[in-house]
């Protein structure tokens, strides 16, 4: 593997990363419906603010989430709606797989 696509498939790696936990795949797909301020995410994935806002750094320097101040409260959106596509890929290779059915996953 030359050094173009090593750095290529690391940076993809990176991205995918960023996107494994199951805290961070509910807030991008919180986030795909619309903008949330970082306090009504730690509501909703109930934990502090503090936690929440890791995550969304996380999100934020795989280049997936942006942030925006607005007086005292953060909010965040999707850089780029199309990671979604992400998801209906996964939701294909759980079903293709059997995986969904046997982990109680529905979809």
């Amino acid at each position: 593997m030359d050094a173009e696509t090593k750095a290529r498939n690391e940076t993809r790696a990176r991205i995918i990363k960023a996107m494994a936990h199951p805290t961070r795949v509910f807030i991008v797909d919180e986030l795909s419906r619309r903008e949330r301020c970082v306090c009504e995410l730690a509501v909703m994935v109930g934990a502090d603010n503090s936690t929440v806002s890791k995550h969304i750094s996380i999100l934020r320097n795989a280049g997936i989430v942006l942030q925006e101040k607005r007086g005292n409260q953060i909010f965040c959106s999707l850089r780029c709606p199309c990671v979604l596509n992400f998801f209906s890929c996964v939701e294909s290779v759980l079903s293709a797989s059997g995986a969904a059915s046997s982990a109680g996953v529905q979809g």
